[in-house]
């Protein structure tokens, strides 16, 4: 199966880091956001940009780093945008109502895809936005987490973020699945004849209901769909089984032949 398309409405959604301290951050977030398929990261008065250290975290994204736009106001931006979310942990005295991203996602998803621009807005590392920057924005969104110890790095909420939007995007796993051919009913019929005979020829059906027996191991292996390359690995294994049980009775001497030459 063909790899699916990541939809090209999601480079109507921007990540804005606010006055990023550490360019490991910057790094680290731009893989994230790579992984699932955004590519516009905004930088609003990085402290240290463009670094080695940004681009070795960033691993195979170094390209969201160059295409970055750096720029020395949130308003700056935030420019075109009609849905900023300002992701915050703390407790303010606003009245936008606080949403987590997953209740927030499905409308932001919708938004991009109809062509608006929308932001996500972080915080600095230490002290993250300030009640100028959240005022600036329209929706106020919060990470759930254990309220005991809630503690996530930056780059690990961008990636929380970027997740949630992501699965809201039609691209499944399926491509990632085996092409394996399920094997036919003659073959699975065949492989249970072979079975069939291989106990037979082990002496495992000795005080036991071979009837019986066969109808519960076809029970099994029915319920595991068997693939054509399963039922060849069984077979491989009936006939090494077959070919010792045969190897084991030539070499062992007949008792009763034992007994003449005595």
């Amino acid at each position: 199966m063909n790899k699916p398309q990541v939809p090209d409405f999601l480079k109507n959604i921007r990540v804005v880091l606010a006055r990023p301290s550490h360019p490991g951050n910057i790094g680290s977030a731009a893989r994230a956001m790579k992984t699932m398929g955004l590519t516009k990261l905004y930088l609003v008065e990085p402290k240290t940009f463009p670094s080695p250290e940004a681009d070795t975290l960033a691993s195979g994204a170094v390209d969201v780093l160059e295409a970055a736009a750096v720029t020395s106001t949130l308003a700056e931006a935030l420019a075109g945008v009609t849905v900023a979310c300002a992701l915050t942990s703390r407790r303010r005295e606003l009245t936008t109502p606080l949403s987590t991203p997953r209740e927030l996602a499905p409308d932001l998803i919708a938004r991009a895809a109809a062509g608006e621009q929308v932001a996500l807005v972080f915080g600095n590392e230490t002290f993250g936005l300030s009640i100028d920057e959240v005022e600036q924005c329209n929706r106020l969104m919060t990470i759930p987490g254990n309220p005991d110890y809630f503690s996530l790095n930056l780059a690990m909420a961008v990636q929380v973020l970027s997740y949630e939007l992501f699965s809201h995007v039609d691209v499944g796993v399926d491509y990632l699945k085996t092409g394996a051919e399920a094997a036919t009913h003659e073959e699975v019929d065949g492989f249970y004849g072979h079975l069939d005979e291989t106990l037979e020829t082990i002496g495992y059906y000795r005080r036991r209901n071979g009837e019986r027996l066969m109808r519960r191991l076809k029970t099994l292996f029915n319920r595991a769909q068997l693939q054509r390359e399963e039922i060849d690995i069984l077979r491989g294994m009936l006939k090494q089984m077959q070919r010792s049980a045969g190897e084991a009775s030539g070499t062992r001497s007949d008792p009763g032949e034992a007994d003449e030459n005595a």
